[in-house]
């Protein structure tokens, strides 16, 4: 029997035994051509795999087996009822099939009333009361030549006709009881069928056909998605992740909607984005999945995937003209710019496949949804998707249930599995990929065996895991691989800012570096800000690393555990040592000196070493004779020797030499052979006497950081460091040296130059030849009024200034001449009592526990101030709070920064008179003096155009707790009734004083502007709502109109710029958090801890 199917797609079956979405039964000479054609190429294109005979049979003749189980292997049957039905005995039993099949098999049943009334179905009536007579007349006539042939046989009649009018009275009426019980059954297929709710095109849509087969193609679809994937269900932990994932796709919303879908390779990306396919494709015009845009872009190219995206959405055979890329991108806008569609892209991992395939919303019709899966963040970035998914790796039950399921064992009873479990488990780390590895690998393995198998992957990672990681790093530049094998090797763990000055150090700008491999999904920044990775990524850099040698560390270039060190040390000193690179060396107390010489004398042939990070005690003459010419970066801790080399030695390549409790260390080397020195940490030396003289003269150095140096009593000349940027100071200095000579002017000792009385000048002017100076850094330096002075003193660079716990009583920057300072901090200052004469570049002021704190002087030219940090009790009264958020609220900051601000007064009638009127919201707690509920929220929408007419809102909260928790959501929802939102009101009255005696005021600011840059903030969002989470006695919330373009404040151009150090401000103190940023709402936590 000939037959048609529409071409299988992804769209998931509700279980194993349908071969079929969906079987067409119909009359053929009605339909075949018409209305049945179009709905069957309707359930084509939407992807719905139908049954369509193409075959006519006799009229009277029997269906066939293959066509009965087409019928039983379909998961819907679809019954066009048309005028001549009934006419075919062949369509009546079908119909009587399909009737028993929904009764066995739970078969779905549709009928199309198509030119016929359901009555006329159900009573027969008409044509089908006809088509009933025709075929009882028809049985009749069959039973009459059936009689006819039973009295041709003559023999019978003639020799025994008693026996033969038995037989032909009983066959006679068996063929009439079979005839009438096909008729009956027929009958009451029909009127069973009838009574089922189905559709009537004359009465759908105004008659009009394609409007009517495109309601009932939908409503398949639907009903195909009633019953979820049987696959899907199979998948662990997969539930919650679509759950989550459909969230983000917002279906059924309108607009276009790209999703990235990202993360280690591995982890599931593709298999998500299947299982959210196979759920939802069908609700859609045209759907296209397109498998492994990686691989295939680089055997076939771009237009070959571009041709199987057209066809696939289209349902067209393979598009033989398309040629060029730039015809496949016209041929996917015209094909699908009006059509709603849902394509998935898997695995794109370079941003000219996104330009080929999807390069914009516009290319999509309305309600269209496009899901792109890759390892690499940056192409989503680039495309401006709208949604970024994380794949989130499986937490431990999951992974247990995962690796069970593949490893297909009962472990039940066998309780010696379960620590091995655990062990693979805990290996994986909830990757998918590994558990399905390694559970399918161990399956039929017995107990000694799975613990032969975990003791080998400690050593030898499994290959089909680290191929599919090592994709990733395939993708990487040379540089970029380079970086990423340092991190593994030797940074995961630690610091970051400490581990990019040495990336730095080596030559592998890691700024940018970094920022590729996070958005590659290799390495991630802690929330407290190291260097991590997952374990198995980690193995894979290790694995690359130590290659197909893992016993001979001498071949390496990268050398960190102490094993291999040992293994160096035993080896012939002859070997040559080129390809390490890189080495961290641990000297333990005993074996150290047996180690060290062996370590002396085969390191005299590690040419090419870029990287020395050395613990311990080595011998003084360590560093003595290696030839370093490449070495780039020496960091040595926790040595006991007084000096580190003899007399000048040349490492020409040396940027940054670090030197670290080394407790015995007197005087720091020549600095002569150091010419591209560029960073210098001396820290926690407190036997070290002097710097050598010869530092004067790194013209290269950027960077001195000098902490705990206690015994430190001469430091020389600055005047040759033109470029230092970055001068750190920390741990009670005992030196003030003479600025020109650098001898101390300590007492008793006598300057070498003319004028003695320069060294009387304060510390600062000291150090004011640095005209590069951007960062100064004098912390719990002990530092007094004397060390200020008195005298001008310019530092025309200078941005970042740390004075923290020092002794000054004051400190006023009318001689310290610093214009383009953003940042000071003067924390834990507990004698300060006055700041005074601030920069007008200045941006951020931390003033955290200064005790003695009373005035700020006059701000109001600080028109770039934004923060103001007053943490702890002081003597800062309301009238200094009023004109320091007087300040931060008129001048530049308000249309690009978050502001809060908080002080142990009230906030005076004047100030809220000035700034809580206009569209304003006010209230006050009806129950109480001081509310102590745990949650109240005041709701309030959003005036239309508050994106223009606003820069963004005020919010004032009085407290009696020293803690503030507020939550702000700023969200889209239509639906919402105006009978639950606060009212905003319009005045120019000022409000009353609500409260009386010790409280604190807190008062934040956010921003549109900055929500715009660092969120999805939209102009479709219309409500906002404050949840407050402590006592509180007044709340206050006002919109702030953005000021007029003929402000001179809007158009006057200042040369500093603060807003980097937004982005630089420590997580503890950053008073607002975006908690939540998804396209249908934000979710801001304004946070005050005193």
């Amino acid at each position: 029997m000939a037959s048609s199917s529409s071409s299988p797609s992804a769209l998931a079956f509700s279980s194993q035994s349908w071969k079929y979405h969906v079987f067409l039964s119909f009359r053929g000479e009605d339909t075949r051509r018409n209305f049945v054609d179009h709905l069957y190429s309707a359930l084509e294109q939407q992807g719905i795999y139908t049954y369509k005979d193409e075959e006519t049979l006799p009229r009277g003749k029997s269906i066939g087996p293959s066509l009965m189980k087409a019928i039983e292997d379909s998961q819907i049957a679809v019954i066009i009822f048309s005028e001549n039905y009934a006419d075919s005995s062949w369509c009546l039993d079908e119909l009587a099939y399909i009737m028993k099949c929904k009764d066995t098999k739970s078969q779905i049943i549709i009928p199309i009333f198509y030119g016929v009334d359901p009555s006329e179905v159900r009573k027969q009536k008409r044509k089908y009361g006809e088509a009933f007579a025709k075929h009882e007349l028809e049985n009749k006539k069959k039973a009459k030549s059936w009689g006819q042939a039973v009295t041709e046989d003559l023999w019978g009649w003639l020799f025994n006709p008693r026996e033969q009018n038995r037989k032909y009275r009983e066959a006679f009426a068996k063929h009439e009881l079979e005839n009438k019980t096909k008729v009956e059954s027929w009958r009451k297929a029909l009127v069973d069928a009838s009574n089922i709710s189905g559709w009537e095109p004359k009465h759908v849509a105004n008659g009009h056909e394609s409007r009517v087969i495109k309601e009932i193609v939908d409503t398949i679809s639907h009903r195909l998605q009633l019953v979820p994937s049987s696959a899907n269900k199979n998948l662990v932990g997969m539930a919650a992740r679509m759950q989550r994932l459909k969230l983000e796709l917002q279906i059924g919303s309108g607009g276009v909607q790209m999703i990235g879908i990202w993360g280690v390779g591995g982890g599931g990306k593709t298999t998500l984005a299947s299982s959210i396919y196979d759920e939802i494709s069908s609700n859609f015009d045209g759907c296209c999945f397109v498998k492994n845009i990686r691989e295939e872009s680089s055997k076939n190219g771009l237009v070959s995937l571009q041709k199987k995206l057209i066809s696939g959405v289209l349902k067209q055979k393979e598009v033989q003209e398309l040629e060029r890329v730039e015809e496949g991108r016209r041929m996917i806008i015209d094909g699908l710019c009006h059509r709603k569609v849902f394509i998935v892209l898997d695995d794109v991992d370079k941003l000219d496949q996104l330009e080929a395939l999807a390069g914009s919303h516009e290319w999509f019709g309305e309600g269209s949804r496009i899901i792109i899966t890759t390892r690499d963040e940056h192409v989503l970035n680039a495309n401006r998707v709208d949604v970024k998914h994380n794949i989130s790796l499986l937490n431990n039950d999951e992974a247990i249930k995962l690796f069970r399921k593949h490893a297909h064992r009962d472990y039940t009873s066998m309780e010696e599995y379960e620590q091995l479990i655990k062990e693979v488990v805990s290996y994986a780390g909830g990757l998918p990929l590994a558990l399905a590895v390694l559970g399918s690998f161990l399956c039929d393995k017995n107990i000694n065996e799975w613990r032969s198998a975990l003791a080998r992957l400690k050593e030898i990672p499994n290959d089909n895991i680290v191929e599919t990681l090592k994709i990733s790093f395939d993708g990487l530049t040379k540089v970029e691989r380079e970086l990423f094998l340092d991190i593994a090797c030797f940074f995961r763990g630690r610091e970051k800012d400490e581990a990019m000055e040495i990336l730095e150090a080596c030559g592998f700008h890691p700024v940018i570096g970094v920022k590729v491999l996070i958005q590659k999904a290799l390495i991630t920044i802690s929330e407290d800000g190291h260097f991590d990775m997952h374990d198995l990524v980690q193995e894979m850099g290790h694995h690359i690393v130590r290659g197909e040698r893992p016993n001979n560390p001498e071949k390496h270039s990268r050398v960190w555990k102490e094993e291999d060190v040992a293994k160096i040390c035993d080896i012939d000193a002859t070997t040559e040592l080129d390809n390490i690179e890189a080495i961290i060396m641990v000297f333990r107390f005993q074996p150290a000196k047996n180690q060290e010489q062996d370590l002396h004398s085969v390191a005299a042939y590690m040419k090419n070493l870029r990287y020395i990070e050395s613990f311990g005690d080595p011998a003084k003459s360590l560093f003595n004779d290696i030839p370093l010419r490449e070495l780039c970066c020496l960091i040595l801790f926790s040595g006991s020797q007084n000096q580190l080399w003899e007399g000048c030695k040349l490492l020409p390549s040396l940027k940054l030499l670090r030197i670290c409790d080394m407790y015995n260390l007197i005087m720091t080397p020549d600095f002569n052979g150091l010419p591209n020195l560029e960073r210098l940490i001396l820290h926690e030396c407190p036997c070290l006497e002097e710097i050598h003289p010869s530092i004067g003269y790194l013209e290269k150095l950027v960077f001195l950081s000098i902490e705990q140096c206690g015994g430190l009593d001469m430091f020389p000349s600055f005047m040759g460091l033109k470029k230092l940027k970055t001068l750190s100071f920390k741990g009670h200095l005992k030196f003030v040296n003479c600025w020109r000579c650098g001898c101390s002017n300590l007492p008793d000792v006598e300057c070498c130059v003319e004028e003695p009385c320069l060294c009387r000048l304060g510390f600062f002017h000291n150090l004011q030849e640095l005209h590069f100076l951007r960062k100064l850094d004098l912390c719990w330096s002990n530092l007094g009024d004397e060390d200020i002075g008195s005298d001008v003193l310019e530092f025309p660079n200078l941005q970042e200034l740390n004075l923290y716990g020092n002794k000054f009583s004051q400190l006023s920057f009318s001689c310290l001449r610093f214009p383009r300072l953003k940042w000071l901090d003067v924390s834990f200052c507990k004698e300060l009592v006055e700041l005074s004469e601030l920069p007008q570049s200045i941006a951020i002021v931390i003033a955290d526990y200064c005790d003695s704190l009373e005035s700020f002087g006059d701000i109001s030219n600080c028109k770039w101030l934004w923060k103001v940090s007053l943490r702890g009790d002081k003597k800062v009264g309301p009238l200094v709070g009023e004109i320091l958020l007087d300040s931060m609220l008129q001048g530049n900051a308000i249309e690009n920064h978050f502001i809060s601000f908080s002080i142990l007064h009230q906030i005076p009638k004047g100030f809220a008179g000035r700034f809580f009127r206009g569209k304003t919201f006010t209230k006050h707690p009806p129950h109480a003096i001081w509310n102590l509920f745990d949650d109240d929220t005041f709701r309030l929408r959003l005036p239309d155009d508050w994106c223009n007419d606003f820069c963004g809102f005020l919010i004032r909260v009085v407290t009696i707790v020293r803690h503030l928790d507020i939550d702000v959501i700023i969200k889209h929802d239509p639906d919402e009734e105006d009978s639950g939102f606060e009212i905003w009101q319009e005045s120019n009255e000022v409000p009353e004083p609500e409260y009386g005696g010790d409280v604190r005021t807190h008062v934040g600011y956010v921003s549109f502007s900055s929500l715009r840059r660092t969120t999805s903030l939209s102009p479709s969002y219309n409500i906002i709502s404050f949840s407050i989470k402590s006592s509180w006695s007044s709340f206050a919330a006002e919109l702030v109109p953005r000021k007029s373009k003929d402000d001179p404040m809007q158009t006057t151009k200042v040369s500093t710029d603060s807003s980097e150090f937004w982005d630089e401000e420590n997580d503890e103190y950053k008073a607002f958090i975006i908690q939540d940023d998804s396209k249908s709402y934000i979710n801001i936590i304004w946070q005050y801890n005193i």
